[in-house]
């Protein structure tokens, strides 16, 4: 920017730059987006949506529970789990890298959750609440833009990605360090498809969620307690957009999911895990929230671990 600006060549440069980036400081079309240790400055009004406020589907309306009747309960759930609205709920780590099963919300908007170890992995920063950054696709070297908003506790940057790499509800996400910083490295683990019954998700004829096991071609990997494939995207996003502005209670939303997913079990059983993939096709909910619901519900016995019977 210096060299591009009409400025005095007889200043000290270092001078003039402290001088520069004061000046954008305080005018408020920047934003200041580097990670720590670097200063770059982005034009509020070029930055995606999605960086300045929180998309719809990554949106939490808080449901009040206490944290420690769940806490065996979640200490059981298995895989590579990561939820940025609960800091319990991340998978560990290496030193070099992280797998994380891909949830709905973040599916449907290209993002992340970036929680407990996943911190390490991500540029951060001293200050400013957005922090831009680039992804480099282990397998293809392309590199693409990419935006931490440390507020809300998301890495976004990633729909065409998802899609050009096939991934789903439930697909592996693997992250990397580089040796680059302002770099993070991230693979899908892309294969030839194969043909697999997976849940899959649909819209019934009332408007609302049906679950049915269908045959899919797969190119990732997956977690199988919570892969569910959403053949028609756009039918889903307005029962997504019709649940939320509705302002359904939470208990309704889970009852009404774990109705639909028993009919997939001939005794009527519902894994926690698989409901709470389940429920995030509809509306975004932490597992604490629910698991408190099942725990405290007519509807739901507890068979033990994380089973549970849907009761008419």
């Amino acid at each position: 920017m210096m060299e591009q600006l009409d400025l005095p060549q007889d200043v000290n440069p270092k001078l003039t730059e402290f001088s520069l980036n004061l000046s954008l400081q305080n005018d408020e079309r920047f934003d200041e987006v580097g990670p720590a240790g670097k200063i770059l400055w982005y034009l509020r009004r070029l930055e995606p949506e999605f960086v300045k406020q929180p998309p719809p589907q990554l949106t939490y309306t808080p449901h009040p529970y206490q944290p420690e009747k769940v806490a065996r309960l979640l200490a059981q759930f298995e895989g590579h789990i990561a939820d940025e609205l609960d800091q319990c709920i991340a998978p560990p780590a290496t030193n070099d890298e992280v797998t994380i099963t891909l949830l709905y919300p973040h599916y449907r908007v290209g993002a992340l959750p970036v929680c407990g170890d996943l911190y390490r992995f991500f540029p951060t920063a001293y200050e400013s609440p957005r922090v831009r950054f680039t992804f480099v696709d282990a397998d293809t070297k392309a590199q693409f833009e990419g935006w931490v908003v440390r507020e809300h506790g998301y890495a976004l940057g990633l729909r065409e990605w998802f899609l050009k790499n096939e991934c789903f509800p439930g697909s592996l996400i693997t992250i990397r360090k580089s040796e680059v910083p302002g770099e993070v490295i991230i693979s899908s683990g892309h294969r030839r498809p194969t043909r697999e019954w997976l849940r899959t998700a649909m819209v019934g004829s009332d408007g609302g969620i049906v679950f049915a096991m269908l045959k899919h071609n797969i190119s990732t990997p997956y977690d199988e307690r919570m892969a569910i494939v959403v053949p028609d995207q756009e039918a889903l996003d307005k029962v997504w957009e019709q649940h939320n502005t509705r302002n359904r209670p939470l208990p309704q939303t889970v009852k009404k999911v774990m109705f639909e997913l028993a009919k997939l079990s001939p005794q009527g059983h519902v894994h926690a895990q698989e409901l709470y993939a389940a429920v995030n096709i509809i509306r975004r909910s932490p597992p604490g929230p629910f698991l408190a619901i099942l725990l405290e519900s007519e509807w739901a016995q507890h068979l033990g671990d994380l089973y549970f019977r849907f009761h008419v």
